[in-house]
C-alpha cells in the first residue's frame, strides 16, 4: 500500500496498492487466475512462503488483498480473507476452529441461514449451539460448557434491530478462553469497530452497506493475525475465495461507504421518528430512537444508528403481506445495505423456514417488517411507507 492514513474516509480513498509502471489513478483489475515465476528457486521460495507474493487467485490476487487491507484499517484488525459470499465468510470462520465435539454459545437473534447451519448442518458433525436470549445478557455464562469453543452475536440483529453490548461479550469470552466472534454487517466498520470493543473476529457480510449498490456478492473475516492464518490456510484448501472483479467493486464502494451511512442513519432516523407514533404501528426498534430497550449501549458503541429500520404492524401476517403489496416506491427485496430502500416481512421470507415458535424466541412476530432505509429523498421514502400502511 502506498501510505498509511488516521481518517477514515481518507483511507478508503487513498489507501490502495503501488501503482504499475502505466500509472494508473484508478486501481487497475488482476484479471488472471496464476501468477508467473522467474525461475525454479523463486517457484520454490514461493511456495515454501519464504516470499509474501501472489501464486494464485484462489490463495491471494492484488485486488482482494488491498480489499483486505482497507477493511483491516478500518475495523483496526491485524489480518483479513476475503470470501465470494458473507455466508461462505460466517461457514469457513466456524469450520476452521471447530471440531467434532465442540459448542457454540450464539446470540438467538441470527440471519436465518447462520441459524440453519448452526441447527441442520453442524450437528451432523456432533457440532451443538445454544442461545441466549438478547434481553437477557447475564445467562451467556449459565450455557458454557466444558466443550464451549465460540461465542457468537450479531449487532445490530438481524432483523430486529437489537444491540448486544460488545464490551460484556468481551469479558465472558476472556473469562471463559472462547472465541468472541461478531456479524458486524448491519453497522458496517464506519458505525461500529467490534475488536476495539474485544473481539477476536469480525465478519460482514460485504454484499451489503460494504458494496451499498446492490451489485455484486461477497464476504469478509478481519482479526488477530494468527486467527486469520488458521482461516487462510483452510479457505486455500477448500476455494471459497472472492473474485478479484467483485473485490475491485467492493474496494471502490469503500470509498464512499463513510458518507453513504451518513446518510442512510440520517434517512433511519426520520423514517423511524414519523412512524413511531403512527396508529398502525405497534413498536419501532431503531438503535438511536430513545425507545429502543438498548438505546444507552447503542450510544456507547456505535457512531450512527445504521440503516435498518424494524416495526410491527398491527394485524399479523396478513396484515405484513398487505402492507408489501400497497408498496410503490420501495422494493421488495431479500436484500438490504443497498442505494434503494428495500423491505422485508421476514416471517414469510428470510426467516419462513423457521416455526413460529422458533421466530417468536428471537423476536421475530407475525406482523414485523424490516426495512433498509435507502438513499432517496426521506420524503419519497415517508410518503410510500405511510400509503402503504394505511
Amino acid at each position: 500500500m502506498i501510505e498509511e492514513f488516521e481518517n477514515f474516509e481518507t483511507l478508503a480513498i487513498r489507501n490502495q496498492i503501488e501503482r504499475t509502471q502505466y500509472l494508473e489513478h484508478s486501481v487497475p483489475l488482476f484479471l488472471t487466475s496464476s501468477f508467473v515465476f522467474e525461475d525454479a528457486e523463486d517457484m520454490r521460495a514461493s511456495f515454501a512462503e519464504e516470499k509474501d507474493r501472489n501464486i494464485y487467485t484462489r490463495f491471494s490476487n492484488p485486488n482482494n488483498l488491498e480489499f483486505i487491507d482497507k477493511v483491516c484499517k478500518m475495523e483496526k484488525a491485524e489480518s483479513g480473507f476475503a470470501f465470494a459470499t458473507g455466508m461462505a465468510a460466517i461457514f469457513s470462520t466456524f469450520a476452521t476452529f471447530l471440531n467434532a465435539g465442540d459448542h457454540i454459545v450464539s446470540a438467538s437473534s441470527v440471519f436465518g441461514s447462520t441459524h440453519t447451519l448452526f441447527t441442520k448442518y453442524f450437528p451432523k458433525w456432533n457440532i451443538q449451539t445454544s442461545y441466549f436470549d438478547i434481553n437477557f445478557p447475564q445467562n451467556i455464562e449459565s450455557l458454557i460448557l466444558p466443550n464451549t469453543k465460540i461465542l457468537y452475536a450479531e449487532t445490530p440483529t438481524n432483523p430486529g434491530v437489537d444491540i448486544i453490548d460488545l464490551e460484556f461479550l468481551s469479558q465472558i469470552a476472556k473469562k471463559h478462553n472462547l472465541l468472541l466472534i461478531i456479524d458486524n454487517c448491519f453497522a458496517t466498520p464506519y458505525i461500529q469497530q467490534p475488536i476495539v470493543w474485544g473481539a477476536d473476529l469480525v465478519i460482514h457480510s460485504a454484499t451489503k452497506f460494504i458494496d451499498g449498490q446492490g451489485r455484486v456478492l461477497g464476504g469478509i473475516t478481519v482479526g488477530k493475525k494468527e486467527l486469520i492464518r488458521e482461516i487462510y490456510l483452510f479457505a486455500r484448501n477448500t476455494g471459497p475465495a472472492l473474485s478479484p472483479f467483485n473485490a475491485w467493486v467492493l474496494s471502490k464502494s469503500l470509498e464512499t461507504l463513510a458518507i453513504r451511512m451518513e446518510k442512510h442513519s440520517d434517512n433511519a432516523l426520520k423514517l423511524a421518528q414519523y412512524i413511531e407514533n403512527h396508529k398502525q404501528v405497534l413498536k419501532v426498534k431503531y438503535p438511536f430512537l430513545k425507545s429502543h430497550p438498548q438505546y444507552s449501549i447503542a450510544k456507547k458503541q456505535m457512531k450512527l444508528g445504521g440503516g435498518i429500520v424494524s416495526f410491527e404492524i398491527h394485524g399479523g401476517l396478513e396484515a405484513g403481506r398487505n402492507f408489501l403489496n400497497k408498496i410503490k416506491m420501495c422494493s421488495l427485496s431479500a436484500n438490504l445495505g443497498d442505494t434503494r430502500t428495500i423491505i422485508t416481512h421476514p416471517a414469510s421470507t428470510t426467516h419462513s423456514k423457521l416455526t413460529p415458535e422458533e421466530r417468536l424466541a428471537v423476536g421475530i412476530t407475525e406482523g414485523l417488517v424490516r426495512v433498509s432505509v435507502g438513499l432517496e429523498n426521506i420524503q419519497d421514502i415517508i410518503q410510500d411507507i405511510e400509503h402503504a400502511l394505511n
